[in-house]
C-alpha cells in the first residue's frame, strides 16, 4: 500500500493536477501524504532540496501548512517546518528563548491580519496625524525584522501585507476620506514597502484575495470556530503563490517563455491561410483576444523574460507575420530563439535550451495543442507546461495563474536580458566570419569591471547566486539577508561582482564571487557566472580578480571546491583547467561529495583579451 501511495504522489507532483484541486481535496491528499512522506523523501532525496521554514501567523495556520507542504514538494523542496501557535508572531519573535530561534529557519513566513491593527486614526484626522499613526505601526515591524536578522543568520522573511477587509464602516465614503480605515491600511501597506529591508519579501495577499473574490476568501463562520484566516477555497491559491516564492530561494527560477504560433499568437494557420487569412483583427473579438495575449507576452519580455518560438511550420512562412503583419505586437526583435520545423517539440525545446545556453527547467511551454503539451510533459518533465484554455480570451489569465515567473528580485540586467540574447546572434555571425579565434576575441573589445558589492549591486548579486545552476561550483544558495551579513564582515569576506560589456552591448553583472578569508587561505565560497559569456576568457579574468583579492589579504593559498549536482557538470574540470591542483574529497555526502583544489596566487599565466577595470 505504501509503495502504491508513493508512486501515486511521484506522478502527482510531476503533473499539473495539484492546481485543479479544491481545498478539501488538497487537505485529504495532505493527510495521505504525511503517512508516506518520510519514505518518499528518502527515495527521492537526490531530486529534492531541503529547506527549513518557520510559519507564524496572526490566525490558525495548520491547514495551510498541510497543503503548503504538498506544493513545496511539487517544487522539489523537502520542507522542515516549524509552525507557531495561533497569533504567535510577537510572542515568538520578541521572546529570546522561543523555539523559533533554536530552530533557525532559512525562511520565516509571517502571516499578518488586519485584526492585528487594534486602533485607527479617529475620524477627521489630518495627514500629519495619519502619518504619525503609520510610523508607530511600522516601527513595530521594523523591530521584528531587526530582531530576526540579529538572531537568525541569513533568514529571509516572507511577510503578507494587510488584506483590505470587506467591512467598511463609512460605506462608499471609505474611499473619499484619507482617515478611513481602508485608506489608512492602504497607506500602511505602501509605507511598509518603502521601509522594507533586504531580509524581507512581501506577499501581496490582498491581490490573492481580490483575485479569488473577497466574498469567497473570507469565511466568518470558519474564523469564529477555528480562527482560520481564509476559506478552504483559498488554501490552494495561497499555497501555490507562497511555494513559488520560496522556490526562487531554492534556485528554481524559470526565465524563458516558449510559444507556439498558429492559434496561439494568432488565429488560424499561417501556412494554409496566408498573411491576410490569419486573425489579428482588432475589430474582431477573437483577433482582439490574440492581440491582448501578445500584449501580455510583450510585457513579460519587457520585465526580462526571454521569448522563444517553437512551431511546426516552414520557417520562412512562420516569420512572415512578425515581419509583415501590421497588427502584430510581437516582432522578430522580441524573439531570442526562433525554431520552426517539423521535428517533435520535445526535441526542439532541448535545442532552444542549448542555443540559449540555459537549463531545460528554465523553460515554460505555451501551446494551444493538448497533444503537444502532453508529449512535452511525458518526455521533458523539467519543462513547465501551461494548461492552455480553448478560448484565446483566457490565454493571458492562464499565464498569470501559472505564476511561472515569480522572481525574488528584479534587476536592471533582467530588463536588458532579452535584447542581449538577440545581440548574441550578431556575435555568432562575427565568430563565423573570423578564422582566428583569438582575433575574434580581440575584435569584441571586451571590458570587465570588478566591483565590490554594495547596496546598488545587492539584488543582482543575490539573484545570480540563486538562479545560476550550470556555472555554479558549489550551488550554495544565499538570501539577501545572509549576503548583507557577509558584506558587513569585511575582515572575513570579500564579495565581488563582475560587470561585462563588448562592442555589441552591456551584459550588466554576469558573475558573483564570495571569498572567505581563513588564516592564510582565500576560500572560494561561491563562484557563479552567466553561461552566456563563456568561451571568451571571462573565467580567466575572474581568476585574476580572485588572485588580486588573495594578494591584498596576504593569502598564501587559494582553495576552491567543486560540489557536483545534476546541472553543473559544465564546471566539473574548471579548476583543473585554470591550473589548480586537485587535493582531497570534500566533506559533502552522496551527490554533494566535493573535490578540493588549491593554487598559489599568480602561480600560473593568466591569458585573456579583456580590459579589467577596478579590482
Amino acid at each position: 500500500m505504501t509503495n502504491n501511495r508513493i508512486n501515486f504522489f511521484k506522478e502527482f507532483f510531476s503533473s499539473p493536477d495539484i492546481y485543479s484541486k479544491d481545498g478539501v481535496e488538497l487537505l485529504s491528499l495532505s493527510s495521505k501524504f504525511l503517512k508516506c512522506e518520510a519514505q518518499y523523501r528518502s527515495e527521492n532525496i537526490n531530486d529534492l532540496q531541503i529547506k527549513k521554514i518557520a510559519v507564524l501567523g496572526s490566525y490558525t495556520t495548520s491547514h495551510l501548512v498541510y497543503v503548503l507542504r504538498l506544493f513545496l514538494y511539487k517544487e522539489k523542496i523537502a520542507p522542515d517546518i516549524y509552525e507557531g501557535e495561533f497569533n504567535s508572531i510577537n510572542m515568538e519573535i520578541l521572546n529570546d528563548a522561543s523555539v523559533l530561534y533554536s530552530f533557525k529557519p532559512e525562511i520565516l513566513l509571517l502571516l499578518t491580519s488586519d485584526l492585528d491593527i487594534k486602533d485607527y486614526p479617529p475620524l477627521f484626522s489630518t495627514t500629519e496625524q495619519i502619518n504619525s499613526w503609520v510610523d508607530v505601526k511600522i516601527a513595530h515591524y521594523k523591530n521584528l525584522w531587526q530582531r530576526v536578522a540579529q538572531k537568525i543568520e541569513g533568514c529571509q522573511i516572507l511577510q503578507s501585507l494587510f488584506i483590505i477587509p470587506t467591512h467598511r464602516p463609512l460605506g462608499n465614503l471609505e474611499v473619499n476620506y484619507i482617515f478611513s480605515q481602508t485608506n489608512c491600511l492602504n497607506r500602511l501597506n505602501m509605507k511598509m514597502i518603502e521601509a522594507k529591508p533586504s531580509n524581507v519579501t512581501f506577499i501581496d495577499m490582498d491581490y490573492l484575495a481580490s483575485y479569488i473574490g473577497k466574498k469567497t476568501w473570507f469565511d466568518e463562520s470558519n474564523f469564529f470556530m477555528s480562527k482560520q484566516g481564509f476559506s478552504y477555497d483559498a488554501i490552494g491559491v495561497v499555497s501555490h503563490a507562497i511555494s513559488r516564492i520560496i522556490a526562487t530561494y531554492a534556485g528554481r527560477v524559470q526565465k524563458c517563455l516558449v510559444l507556439d504560433l498558429d492559434n496561439t499568437l494568432w488565429g488560424g494557420v499561417i501556412g494554409d491561410d496566408g498573411l491576410e487569412g490569419i486573425n489579428l483583427d482588432p475589430n474582431n473579438a477573437v483577433g482582439e483576444a490574440y492581440l491582448a495575449f501578445q500584449e501580455t507576452v510583450k510585457s513579460l519580455k519587457n520585465r526580462g523574460v526571454i521569448l522563444a518560438v517553437c512551431s511546426k511550420n516552414e520557417e520562412d512562412a512562420a516569420r512572415v507575420p512578425f515581419e509583415k503583419h501590421t497588427n502584430m505586437i510581437l516582432k522578430m526583435d522580441d524573439i531570442a530563439c526562433f525554431i520552426a520545423n517539423w521535428n517533435d517539440k520535445a526535441s526542439n525545446l532541448k535545442e532552444i535550451a542549448k542555443r540559449l545556453n540555459i537549463g531545460i527547467d528554465s523553460l515554460v511551454f505555451f501551446d494551444d495543442n493538448p497533444a503537444e503539451r502532453q508529449l512535452v510533459r511525458q518526455f521533458l518533465r523539467e519543462v513547465e507546461v501551461i494548461d492552455v484554455p480553448s478560448d484565446p480570451a483566457l490565454y493571458a489569465r492562464a499565464i498569470n495563474e501559472a505564476r511561472c515567473f515569480e522572481w525574488a528580485q528584479l534587476s536592471s540586467e533582467d530588463i536588458i536580458r532579452s535584447d542581449t540574447y538577440i545581440k548574441d546572434v550578431k556575435r555568432a555571425q562575427l565568430e563565423q566570419t573570423t578564422q582566428d579565434y583569438d582575433l575574434y576575441l580581440r575584435s569584441l573589445t571586451m571590458k570587465a569591471r570588478v566591483i565590490n558589492v554594495g547596496s546598488a549591486e545587492l539584488a543582482r548579486f543575490t539573484q545570480l547566486i540563486n538562479k545560476s545552476n550550470q556555472f555554479n561550483l558549489r550551488t550554495k544558495r544565499y538570501t539577501e539577508a545572509a549576503i548583507i551579513q557577509m558584506m558587513e564582515n569585511a575582515e572575513e569576506y570579500a564579495l565581488k561582482c563582475i560587470e561585462f560589456e563588448d562592442k555589441f552591448g552591456n551584459y550588466g553583472i554576469i558573475s558573483s564571487i564570495i571569498l572567505q578569508r581563513i588564516n592564510d587561505t582565500a576560500f572560494i565560497d561561491t563562484w557563479v557566472m552567466s553561461c552566456r559569456v563563456l568561451k571568451r576568457g571571462i573565467e580567466n579574468a575572474v581568476l585574476e580578480a580572485i588572485f588580486n583579492t588573495a594578494k591584498s589579504w596576504g593569502s598564501k593559498w587559494i582553495v576552491g571546491e567543486y560540489l557536483p549536482t545534476k546541472k553543473n557538470n559544465l564546471v566539473a574540470d574548471l579548476y583543473k583547467e585554470l591550473g589548480f591542483a586537485k587535493q582531497t574529497k570534500g566533506e559533502g555526502q552522496g551527490e554533494q561529495k566535493g573535490t578540493i583544489y588549491n593554487i598559489k596566487p599568480f602561480s600560473v599565466e593568466i591569458k585573456h583579451f579583456i580590459e579589467i577595470i577596478g579590482q
